[in-house]
Parts: structure tokens; C-alpha cells; sequence
């Protein structure tokens, strides 16, 4: 039975604003910066299969891996009706510790669900070596609490007994409730507009147009992959290193374009490392999603159908595809921007009038933790720090932003200021960062942040060697550094280190600018 195109964009709207919502209510519930100021959250709906039909514009590596954490929860549990699942087991659909992926069921009085929602949020500690759960570890055991798929709700009834074992895990516990409570209020509200969309029209109707989007989505990436020339387009890049040594960490991919069909293969990476820039397959496919739907419409369905005619090859036991116990919450946030350079790299070749340079390439990861001398209690900030955005076949890039497989806001002075024993001394761009060209790449950002107590500062941070590329004769962005500043003393600190800091010490990030595009002529202005 045909479908009317009508109601399938009626139907497709309908299933993103429900995602919205669900992101819109965690982010005002939450009780963390880092969610309610950053928004470091993302929400989707999902058919009775477990095939994701609608996300929220959210976080894209929260959002292409996402479908494996339903998947994995699907699979190890009988979900029923007021049940919500919990994991964040990198190893079982998840992308790094501190993402907590929580999954409800949507009936409507047939034994399976018709629906699914879930809602991830990064939770800015969940235990481990480091505050903040974000340092350098050797093995996965050492990052923080990891946490198979359980129920932590059971027919409406949060279990208690796994809440305090988590809660007994964490430095900031009474944060961690709030922003779990947070979540499961989110499924809550996906789960209710579900029923109210199922009331309009009706199940058969619901299944057939969730059917449809899925194929219609693949019809729209599969006419998109028919206008790339055929062919295979080869790159690689670079993280500067594993943090414990200098050697460089090499990624490498070949596009290869047929028949309205495309393999994406990861063959001669580097192997999985003994630090934790290691990737897990979700992450990797997560990227590869992300730069594919950056090739269709804005307006496109971002569902399961999109990857029907994307195949990602990623070796197992490699950088892009670790096994257990390799330690990964860099992965998630470093090697995922890696990994979209490297694609960026190879599609540049197949459509250079629609490919960027190489943006910032670093999330630019910082944590402070300690105890807070105003209250007594463990804190841990934790942050993402914006960028240059790469300069574009025919503008400028965009000056500090979060680009790529990060979307997240910053944390406000007001609201830095007031949650942590912290004060922000400098914030603004970094003037010249950008690389030069016909057209300019953004600046990156400095920012300064003082210690109002003694703290331990970790970063995870990259492009301090490898510089953002440019493309077309485009020069490339400045890269990263960050110093610890003590008194009179500026020291210079790697991209990935922790480090012991006193009251009154300040941390300033200054972070890489976006690549340039085309080659600069006597009438092309600065940087942007």
C-alpha cells in the first residue's frame, strides 16, 4: 500500500519534535552544567525493530552509535511496560564511561513494543583514576563505572539497590541522581507523546509510515552516492600521539564509490594503543553516519535507513575498532574527530567544490576536580572547548565553535562560576589562528580559569603536532597548546596530561583554528 507523502513528512515531523522535546526536558530538569548548560545530551526515537527513525539535533557521536546501545539492551533484557534500561558499557553498543544511555519500551496493548526511546547524556564523573572520569588510563577498568544493560527502573519503580551501587561509585553523587532522575523523565515524555501520536493514527498507520521513512531515507542517500563519481579515494591522518609516548597514531580510510553503494574501510590503521584514544566500532560508525548525512539536505530524515548502502569496514583490535579491556574515553571525543578528518580528507577528492579543510580536529577535552572549599564536597567540571571551524568552498570558516561530532554549547561564566570553586579570568577568540586562504579559517578560543582551591587538571586534548589541514592551496590552522600558570611560572603542558594545581593556578587553552580553502591572493583579507 502506497504512502501519502504528506503524512510521511506529517509523520517525520511529528517523530523529531518528540526527540526535541525529550532533549528540551532533560536539559531543564538536569541538574549539571555540563548538561543543562552544555547540552551534552541526545535523544531519538526508534521503530519496534530497534531501527532509529527520528533524533533530535543533538550530539552526532552520541547519535550514530546510539542504535547500538538500544540494540544491546534489546538483545540482553525482557523490557516491559514501565521498565527503563541503563548501560554505558562501551563494549555493548555504548562510546566512552561517562555517556549513560537509558532506553524505555512504548506499548500499546500488544505483547512487543511498537516503539522505543532513549535519551544519553554525559555525566561529568561516573568514578575511575581521574575526576571527571576523562584521564589517560591503560585499561578500561581504570576509567570509571561500567555498566552492562540492567534495569533501573522495574514496572515504574526505580531498582534502589543499583542506584546506590552507582551513586556509592561517584565523587558527585547527589549530581549523578539528579541527572539520572533527569533522563529517565525525558524517556517519560517520549513515551507520552508516542501515545498521543499512536491515538492520532492509529498502529497499522504508525508501523507503516516508520517502515517508509526507513526506505525513504535510503532512497535519498542512495540517489546522493549515485552523483559521486565511482571510484576509490584514499587518505590518512594523524593523532599526535597515545599520550604516554610521541609516536604518532595514524588513521587511514578508502572511499570507495559504486553503484549508489559506498565501502568506507579502515584497513592499515594503527593498531588499538595502550591509552585511551582508542575507538570502538560504534564510535567509528558513528563518524562515518555523521559525515554521510553531512552530504544530503538538512531537511533529510536522519534514520537507520541512511547506512542500508554505507558499508564500514573497521579491522578489530585496530584504533577504530578496540577490544576489550583497551581503555577508550578519548576515543569518543578525539579519535571520533580523527576519524571525520580522514573522511573529509578522502570525499575532498571526490567533490572538492563541497568538502571544508580540516576544522580545529580536537574537542579539547579539560577537567578540574577536587574538593570545594566553599562547601566541603567533591566537584568535577568538565568541558569541551570550541575551535576554528575549516574554511569553505566559498566562505570563511566560523570562529569558536564546536564542530563535527561535538554540537555542544559552552559552560557560561555566570554558571562556571557558580557551580565550582573556579573563576574565568580570560575568554575570547585566539586572533590568527585560522589558516590563511582565499578563504580564511576560523579562530580557535582562549580561555583562561583560575583555581580558587587546589585541584587536579586533566586534558585530552590533540592537534598540538598534526595541524587542522587546509585543502585547495589553503594553509592550515594554528595548532593547540594549553600552559599551567603558577605565580610567575608559565608551563607549557601536553596535549593529554594531569597535573596537581594549587589555589590561585590557572589553566589557559588556547585552541587550534580551522584550516584554510584555496589559495590566498593579494585581495583576500585576513583571517576571519
Amino acid at each position: 500500500m502506497s504512502v501519502d507523502p504528506i503524512e510521511l513528512a506529517v509523520f517525520q515531523g511529528a517523530t523529531h519534535s518528540i526527540a526535541e522535546e525529550m532533549g528540551a526536558t532533560l536539559r531543564r530538569t538536569a541538574f549539571s552544567p555540563n548538561i543543562k548548560e552544555r547540552r551534552d545530551y541526545s535523544c531519538a526515537v526508534f521503530d519496534g525493530a530497534g531501527g532509529v527513525i527520528a533524533m533530535g539535533d543533538h550530539m552526532p557521536v552520541h547519535l550514530g552509535s546510539m542504535p547500538m546501545s538500544v540494540r544491546a539492551a534489546i538483545d540482553a533484557l525482557e523490557l516491559e511496560a514501565g521498565d527503563v534500561a541503563l548501560l554505558n558499557d562501551p563494549y555493548a553498543g555504548g562510546t566512552h564511561l561517562p555517556d549513560l544511555t537509558m532506553v524505555l519500551p512504548v506499548f500499546a496493548g500488544e505483547a512487543a513494543p511498537i516503539f522505543y526511546v532513549a535519551a544519553r547524556a554525559h555525566h561529568a564523573d561516573v568514578g575511575g583514576m581521574y575526576p571527571g572520569s576523562m584521564g589517560l588510563c591503560r585499561e578500561i577498568y581504570q576509567e570509571g563505572l561500567r555498566i552492562p544493560p540492567l534495569k533501573l527502573v522495574r514496572g515504574g519503580e526505580i531498582d534502589r539497590g543499583i542506584l546506590s551501587l552507582i551513586l556509592h561509585n561517584v565523587r558527585t553523587p547527589r549530581e549523578r541522581e539528579g541527572d539520572l532522575l533527569s533522563q529517565i523523565g525525558a524517556c517519560r515524555v517520549g513515551e507520552l507523546r508516542l501515545r498521543e501520536l499512536l491515538e492520532k493514527v492509529g498502529m497499522a498507520k504508525a508501523r507503516r509510515l516508520s517502515t517508509e521513512l526507513l526506505d525513504y531515507s535510503e532512497r535519498l542517500m542512495r540517489a546522493q552516492l549515485a552523483k559521486v563519481p565511482a571510484g576509490s579515494y584514499a587518505a590518512e591522518d594523524f593523532l599526535d600521539s597515545d599520550g604516554f609516548g610521541e609516536e604518532p597514531v595514524n588513521i587511514r580510510v578508502a572511499v570507495t564509490f559504486r553503484d549508489g553503494a559506498v565501502e568506507v574501510d579502515f584497513a592499515g590503521s594503527h593498531g588499538q594503543i595502550a591509552s585511551s584514544l582508542n575507538a570502538v566500532f560504534a564510535i567509528t560508525y558513528s563518524a562515518v553516519y555523521y559525515v554521510f548525512r553531512c552530504l544530503l539536505p538538512g531537511d533529510a530524515p536522519a534514520t537507520a535507513g541512511l547506512m542500508r548502502s554505507v558499508r564500514v569496514v573497521a579491522p578489530e583490535g585496530s584504533i577504530v575498532h578496540a577490544r576489550l579491556p583497551a581503555p577508550v574515553a578519548g576515543g569518543n571525543v578525539e579519535t571520533s574527530q580523527r576519524i571525520v578528518d580522514v573522511l573529509l580528507r578522502a570525499l575532498a577528492q571526490a567533490l572538492p567544490d563541497r568538502v571544508p579543510a580540516a576544522s580545529s580536529g580536537t574537542m579539547s577535552n579539560l577537567t578540574i576536580g577536587g574538593v570545594d572549599p566553599r562547601t566541603g564536597r567533591p566537584f568535577a567540571y568538565y568541558e569541551t572547548i570550541a575551535g576554528g571551524m575549516g574554511a569553505r568552498p566559498g566562505a570563511d570558516g566560523v570562529s569558536g565553535i564546536h564542530t563535527h561530532m561535538t554540537n555542544s554549547s559552552n559552560t557560561t561564566v555566570e554558571a562556571l562560576e557558580y557551580a565550582y570553586p573556579l573563576r574565568v579570568r580570560r575568554y575570547g577568540y585566539r586572533a590568527g589562528s585560522g589558516g590563511a586562504g582565499k578563504f580564511c579559517g576560523g579562530d580557535g578560543i582562549v580561555r583562561e580559569i583560575e583555581m580558587l582551591g587546589a585541584a587536579r587538571v586533566t586534558l585530552l586534548a590533540d592537534r598540538r603536532v598534526f595541524r587542522p589541514y587546509g585543502l585547495a592551496g589553503g594553509e592550515d590552522g594554528a595548532a593547540g597548546r594549553a600552559f599551567l600558570l603558577s605565580g610567575e611560572t608559565k608551563t607549557e603542558l601536553p596535549g593529554k596530561c594531569s597535573v596537581e594545581a594549587a589555589a590561585g593556578d590557572s589553566i589557559r587553552m588556547e585552541t587550534p583554528g580551522g584550516g584554510g580553502w584555496g589559495f590566498r591572493t593579494k585581495a583576500t583579507t585576513t583571517a576571519s
